[in-house]
């Protein structure tokens, strides 16, 4: 590791996130994981998966080797400047729809407010026709 490490900007590194120029952010350190794509046992989709956020939980909840660990070394670039990176979000549920009484998914009303006005025409019509052939 560099004995003066660079110190990048949250949004410097958030801007890294494609698989042809990947940065990721573990224990306040950055790391140009690019070279890696291809070779990751989990695919690249999971280095993406990491990438503008602090990705320390990520790295340590797969549980990685000791070798994998030392390969960080290879890939160190600097240390992110910790002021920079959001606080972590707080999940937040989506609003609920209105209440529904009789839990009859909205599609199928809205099909029949436009299915039933035809369905009475038809009725209405097939009545009329078939009146009018017995009285001629």
């Amino acid at each position: 590791m560099a004995s003066d490490p660079k110190v990048h900007v949250f949004e410097e590194v958030a801007k890294h996130n494609k698989t042809k120029d990947c940065w990721l952010i573990i224990d306040g350190k950055v790391y140009d994981v690019t070279p890696f794509m291809d070779d990751h046992p989990g695919g690249d989709e999971v280095l993406l998966s990491a990438t503008g956020k602090d990705a320390t939980n990520d790295f340590e909840d797969v549980g990685h080797s000791d070798s994998a660990r030392e390969m960080l070394d290879k890939y160190y670039i600097g240390e992110v400047d910790k002021a920079t990176v959001p606080q972590k979000r707080t999940y937040v549920p989506p609003t609920q729809a209105a209440y529904n009484p009789d839990k009859t998914p909205e599609f199928v009303i809205k099909i029949l407010q436009f299915l039933v006005p035809i369905l009475i025409l038809g009725l209405a019509f097939t009545v009329r026709y078939y009146t009018k052939e017995k009285t001629a």
